[in-house]
């Protein structure tokens, strides 16, 4: 008797189920509806005639079969995308256009793309890093794929993760003891301006823009130089600063979600890097 085959779909819907202990939460990650992944799994748990899922206080949780299938899972998967991408991205003019802010593209991106490189390392990925509020209305014009920050709960495109915006500062800065206060920004359009005027302004704390520069490392070493706040995200809070609260006097910030946007009709390699990309940040520890 033949051993039943593991579909990569089906692998795909039960690790869904798993990471979030709902049928209901699985079917909104996988974009399909609830009955379908319940279809699935229950197709899965035929063909290994085994019992994969139990219900407990937690949700919907792995029997000791399910949790010795996700060790397997993982590894099939991982190997049908290193298999299919290595097949399918030899070609030297594969050119991917992505476009994200000034720390990510700095910080977050450079390892994700190091992973990437090993499966497809014939892809070239031009990157534009800067102000990103314009940037998704560009694509398929100047982009192919735009990593961008929005308010919460808006901006469209698909969430990867939730950033708090925070004021940072030299380790010896006491923003407390400065009147008015000097502060260093971004141009006009960024959101991160618009919310440390918003909150100095509704606090009635006496401020000035001091420094304005379009680049992230210019600001972050003013900074760090102890000649102003700025408001950077804590996720990609530099060595050099240190966050502000309120009690140092300093007003709170909202937060902000970062989110991939892709255009229409992307080549292979753009959706393989969109979705790698979107895989490993939402992977990310969420701050």
């Amino acid at each position: 008797m033949s051993a039943p085959d593991l579909d990569p779909d089906l692998l795909k819907a039960f690790l869904a189920v798993a990471e979030h202990r709902s049928f209901t939460r699985a079917a909104q990650a996988l974009n399909r509806t609830q009955s379908a992944v319940s279809v699935q799994i229950r197709r899965l748990e035929e063909r290994l005639a085994t019992k994969l899922f139990v219900r407990a206080r937690a949700g919907i949780v792995p029997t000791a079969t399910g949790e010795e299938l996700g060790v397997y899972a993982r590894r099939i998967l991982a190997l049908n995308e290193e298999a299919v991408g290595a097949l399918r991205a030899r070609k030297a003019d594969a050119v991917v256009r992505l476009g994200v802010m000034d720390d990510y593209g700095t910080i977050v991106i450079p390892p994700l793309l190091t992973s990437f490189a090993r499966h497809h390392p014939l892809v070239r990925v031009e990157i534009e890093t800067g102000l990103t509020a314009t940037m998704p209305a560009r694509l398929g014009d100047a982009y192919d794929l735009v990593i961008a920050m929005h308010p919460q709960g808006c901006g469209g495109g698909e969430l990867l993760r939730r950033e708090q915006a925070v004021w940072a500062a030299a380790s010896s800065y006491r923003a407390a003891a400065q009147n008015p206060l000097p502060v260093a920004l971004y141009p006009p359009g960024c959101l991160f301006r618009q919310w440390a005027a918003e909150a100095l302004d509704a606090a009635g704390l006496p401020w000035r823009l001091a420094y304005v520069s379009r680049t992230l490392a210019a600001v972050e070493t003013i900074a760090a130089q102890g000649l102003a706040v700025t408001v950077v995200k804590a996720g990609t809070l530099p060595a050099t600063l240190r966050p502000l609260s309120e009690r140092d006097g300093m007003p709170p910030l909202p937060a902000a979600e970062i989110r991939l946007h892709r255009a229409r009709g992307l080549s292979p390699a753009s959706a393989r890097l969109a979705d790698h990309l979107q895989r490993a940040i939402s992977e990310m520890n969420a701050i």
